[in-house]
């Protein structure tokens, strides 16, 4: 008698309400997996990152007023001044083949001359930081060559490189090494005072100096140069393809718009466009790979 009137004794869960007798409801998995499972539905929602969402929502607005001519009728434009998205696509769609090797060219351009324009600049940054007497003047000579406009480097570049991809890759190299310079300078002469009087009480020479203190300090730095010289290069290719070239992604814009293809001169910004995105990211990527232990990619 004492055992079945235990069985049949009632209890109350966390909810307030009767589950039945403590048996019944030890068997019954389903109660009990049930905060598990609104726990685990939650996850997904908590997943979604509003660094993310917002921009590709604020993206497909700006395509669905696009596509709508709501900017056309609130600047005054015609179809053939500024495509519709559905034009631009199918023209994508019809030279697909032609606009990615084009891409690839423009690209091998940017990559070429932002690397070899990067190492320039850490190499002066090096030389100006190792003799800083005149390390403020060879800065300055950099920074002057960057205030140069592009098209006044082009005609240049392709009188001395031809009108192959070297002239190109000499007009990004000259925009992208005073970022780099500046930057890795700064990086290396910022060192703090107290690691500096360390690395001399280890009667550490210059060089270690430099190896394991300078340039490892620089190395922020020198990936935010990086960073800005993944998109002024490809700004530096297509605008020295406008004038000297046979290939690319600013020859065909250019050529587009002289016959009035615009469609196809607006596939050409859109590919540039993404090109330069993945560009900075995959440096961002090595950013993260190379400097784990600096504070701006701990979280």
């Amino acid at each position: 008698m004492a055992s079945n009137s235990v069985r049949d004794i009632p209890f109350i869960t966390s909810a307030g309400a009767e589950a039945g007798s403590a048996p019944n409801s030890a068997s019954n998995n389903g109660t009990s997996s049930e905060p598990g499972k609104h726990k685990n539905s939650r996850r997904p929602l908590r997943r979604l990152n509003p660094g993310i969402i917002l921009p590709l929502l604020a993206g497909v607005i700006f395509l669905v007023l696009w596509e709508y001519q709501v900017f056309h009728r609130i600047f005054d434009l015609k179809k053939y001044q500024l495509p519709l998205p559905s034009a631009i696509a199918e023209a994508m769609r019809d030279n697909f083949s032609l606009l990615l090797s084009y891409t690839g060219y423009t690209l091998a351009e940017a990559v070429l001359g932002m690397l070899i324009g990067s190492a320039c600049g850490f190499l002066i940054a090096l030389a100006a930081t190792a003799w800083p007497r005149w390390g403020g003047g060879s800065l300055t000579m950099v920074a002057a060559l960057n205030a140069v406009p592009i098209v006044a480097l082009a005609p240049i570049m392709n009188l001395w490189f031809g009108d192959g991809i070297g002239s190109r890759a000499a007009i990004v190299t000259a925009t992208t090494m005073a970022a780099m310079a500046i930057n890795a300078y700064k990086g290396m002469a910022a060192v703090d005072p107290l690691a500096l009087d360390l690395m001399h009480s280890y009667a550490a020479d210059k060089p270690a100096v430099f190896r394991y203190l300078r340039i490892q300090n620089s190395l922020p730095y020198v990936f935010t140069a990086l960073k800005i010289n993944a998109t002024a290069s490809m700004i530096g290719a297509i605008v020295g393809e406008f004038f000297f070239s046979s290939r690319g992604l600013g020859y065909l814009l250019s050529n587009s718009i002289k016959v009035a293809k615009m469609p196809l001169g607006w596939s050409c910004i859109v590919l540039a466009a993404i090109a330069g995105v993945i560009f900075y990211l995959a440096v961002e990527r090595l950013e993260k790979v190379f400097i784990k232990w600096h504070p701006s990619q701990r979280a």
